[in-house]
């Protein structure tokens, strides 16, 4: 059977009255009459299709590689300086559990329905289409401000190299024509690109790992045992609850806000098995990685070295910085090429992300239409070109004399833009649960349905400690770590984001009077998936195996 959304309803449209109303009971109940295997997955086709070039095992080996980049490799620095190592593992640990609580709540709702532009889509359907265009708005400046911060990163690398001789235009050149060229190509080309810079970053991520403990235990020719006086010799929660604010916000924009999984997700040959298997993965994976790197950095360095981010020396990755304290030669070549690509991968899923999130915007009418349109290729052209040129301009800022002060604009409405965005993604799994208990919705009763685990303790601690990230956004703006007082500069540096979000989405709620939805007639339709037969093989197939066999496809690299 064919189900098609009722008349006048779509995601960015409300109904008015009682008859559309019952109109749209009656089309839900005849679409809950129809059996799994009979379900027919809902799409619009007026502008293009994406296709689904993610294979389950590309999905789990950019699960394990995604989001690390330069918040982990040389930001990690910055959060030292200045919080100190307390507040650095207190910060990181709290932004991290986090991303379980992410994935937790956004999951069941992407795998139920996997369109490409995800929660943005779910928070027009079963919220409000304003909250809807804060959330997209949010998520793509936040991502595209990250091309221009890994830009200035990646020359920080090269000038490693370079000595500081090398032109800072030429570096920043070769980032953007790298990062930009992939996209021009089909979207297979991406997925494998971020399959083997996933493979490079785990890689680099276990020869850190191994170098720090040798050098934790006195490698190197200048090598000695590291006892932890980084600790005991320097305050561990150096500038109080304003170090603690400073290192979690920098903390958010390491970790990431984990969208870029859902967003692969919904182009994924089997949303099924590639999301729920991401959803287990990936907490452990970041909690690990960033957690062990943490400890490692806080044992190492002292924060009161000159030479990390936002010091007075030459800036380095602390990575880098150990081993170069310690004389072994050669490595910090090797890891200095090793961040250098996953930099560029960082920026090439920011592109991909943001591209996706105008895409949907478009298709919901929160913005022209017209920016929804997907070639033959599967690739949104309109909405990639307007990405790639917004990050070219605020990528060229970082040559202005203020290039280190537009870093930091660029890494604070990063920060505000992920845990305002784990704002929404909680309170829309609320939304969605109260949707399908108002239309007796039998989702989570589905062959193999996925539903998140203890709900609703992953939506309720993602708020939790996302208004605690609010509330140190706007303390560390009014008392920033080492500052002797406020300026307007700095408290404006650290609240733009929030300032953006708010007064766009509260503006356009304002302007076009958008409805809240009613879950009686919210949107259950379009874009519902089934389980086709071969998704349903597959996990069969998966499910059959003994448990200890699972857990190895959770680690295997091949």
């Amino acid at each position: 059977m064919d189900s098609k959304a009722p008349s006048g309803s779509s995601p960015s449209h409300s109904l008015s009255n009682d008859a559309e109303k019952q109109d749209v009971k009656l089309e839900l109940e005849q679409f809950r009459s129809v059996g799994e295997g009979d379900l027919i997955e809902m799409v619009d086709t007026t502008h293009g299709q994406f296709h689904r070039s993610f294979t389950p095992h590309q999905v789990h080996i950019i699960s394990l590689g995604s989001n690390i980049g330069s918040g982990l490799f040389i930001g990690t620095g910055a959060a030292l300086a200045a919080g100190g190592p307390g507040n650095m593992v207190i910060a990181y640990l709290l932004v991290c559990t986090c991303v379980w609580a992410v994935l937790q709540s956004l999951s069941e709702m992407t795998i139920a329905f996997p369109t490409s532009g995800n929660y943005i889509d779910y928070a027009d359907r079963w919220v409000d289409p304003a909250l809807a265009f804060g959330a997209g708005v949010a998520e793509w400046l936040g991502w595209t401000s990250i091309v221009a911060s890994e830009a200035a990163f990646f020359n920080i690398l090269i000038q490693f190299w370079a000595g500081g001789d090398f032109p800072k235009a030429a570096s920043l050149t070769i980032f953007l024509v790298a990062t930009c060229a992939i996209f021009i190509m089909p979207n297979t080309v991406f997925a494998w690109f971020e399959y083997f810079t996933s493979l490079i970053k785990i890689v680099l991520f276990m020869l850190i790992i191994v170098l720090s403990l040798a050098i934790v235990c006195g490698a190197g020719p200048k090598g000695y045992v590291h006892d932890g006086a980084t600790w005991r010799d320097l305050p561990a929660f150096k500038n109080g609850f304003s170090g603690f604010g400073h290192a979690a916000l920098l903390a958010t924009w390491a970790v990431g806000d984990q969208i870029f999984i859902g967003i692969m997700g919904g182009e994924a040959q089997n949303p099924r098995f590639s999301m729920g298997h991401a959803t287990k993965l990936v907490p452990y994976r970041v909690i690990f990685v960033y957690m062990a790197c943490v400890m490692f950095i806080t044992l190492l360095i002292p924060s009161d070295n000159d030479q990390l981010l936002g010091g007075s020396g030459i800036t380095a990755s602390p990575f880098v910085l150990a081993i170069t304290l310690v004389d072994i030669p050669y490595v910090s070549d090797i890891l200095n090429a090793g961040i250098m690509c996953g930099i560029l991968a960082i920026s090439a899923e920011s592109i991909y992300l943001s591209s996706r999130i105008l895409r949907t915007m478009g298709l919901q009418k929160l913005v022209p239409v017209w920016v929804a349109q997907v070639d033959r290729k599967g690739r949104p052209v309109r909405s990639l070109v307007i990405t790639c040129v917004t990050a070219i301009v605020l990528t060229y800022i970082n040559l202005s004399s203020g290039g280190t002060t537009a870093l930091g604009w660029f890494v604070s409405i990063t920060s505000a833009s992920f845990f305002i965005n784990w704002m929404i993604v909680a309170f829309t799994s609320w939304r969605f649960h109260k949707v399908l208990a108002a239309q007796n919705d039998t989702l989570f009763s589905n062959l193999y349905a996925w539903r998140s685990a203890y709900w609703p303790l992953a939506p309720a601690w993602l708020m939790t400690i996302s208004v605690l990230l609010l509330f140190s956004c706007i303390y560390v703006g009014a008392k920033p770590p080492g500052a002797s007082g406020t300026t307007a500069s700095n408290f404006f540096q650290y609240t733009i984001g929030i300032i953006l979000i708010f007064t766009l989405t509260i503006g356009y709620k304002l302007v076009f009077k958008t409805p809240w939805r009613d879950p009686e007639t919210a949107d259950c339709l379009t874009g519902r998936r089934k389980l086709t037969p071969e998704d349903i093989r597959q996990l069969d197939k998966y499910y059959a195996q003994p448990g200890w066999r699972r857990f190895l496809t959770y680690v295997k690299l091949w």
